[in-house]
């Protein structure tokens, strides 16, 4: 499993993959959730023993070509220490679309799965897909280093107020008249 963007800083689009045998499974995240992924995964390690080893960076590196699947609405993080593992449990992001859709159809009696796929579970009873993957303690390491790193190639911030710095920043420090010098 890892984490990755494409695009040039401040249009960059970010991705959590995970792969099993030949199978890839790409899902669209959002910048505060590859830091709540990384954060998350650090306070797991930290209750467990260190990792043994740590994958290097190309082995990291998103599989190409990037297709999500869905995007990403929630995670949650747990460890099973009968398998030795972290257990990553993503939901895809509910629509008001999606929800009507769902309803209706449990009204008339059906119920709509998709098929399974690999690390990717069936759809759940309100129509959101679900996504289960399981890391070892090397695997999740390896996801905080990156994300780290990768968080820290984004825009820099701006030095009054905090929010990233751009061609469109307007500083709210500045009530948007002048640009922050730097």
């Amino acid at each position: 499993m890892t984490v990755g963007a494409l695009g040039p800083p401040g249009k960059r689009v970010f991705y959590l993959q995970a792969c099993q045998d030949d199978l890839v499974v790409s899902l669209k995240l959002e910048k505060e959730q590859v830091l709540f992924l990384a954060g998350g995964l650090n306070e797991v390690l930290a209750d467990l023993a260190g990792p043994s080893s740590v994958p290097a960076g190309a082995d990291l590196e998103l599989e190409q070509p990037v297709q999500p699947e869905w995007a990403v609405g929630s995670m949650q993080l747990a460890y099973d220490a009968s398998a030795d593992r972290i257990v990553l449990i993503a939901r895809e992001v509910n629509g008001r679309a999606e929800d009507e859709g769902a309803d209706l159809q449990d009204e008339q009696g059906g119920h709509h799965e998709g098929p399974p796929t690999g690390e990717m579970g069936p759809r759940g009873t309100e129509g959101t897909a679900v996504a289960r993957i399981m890391l070892t303690r090397e695997q999740a390491a390896g996801v905080i280093e990156h994300g780290k790193r990768l968080l820290r190639g984004g825009r820099p911030p701006c030095p009054l107020c905090g929010y990233p710095l751009g061609e469109e920043h307007s500083c709210p420090k500045t009530n948007g008249h002048r640009s922050p010098s730097l």
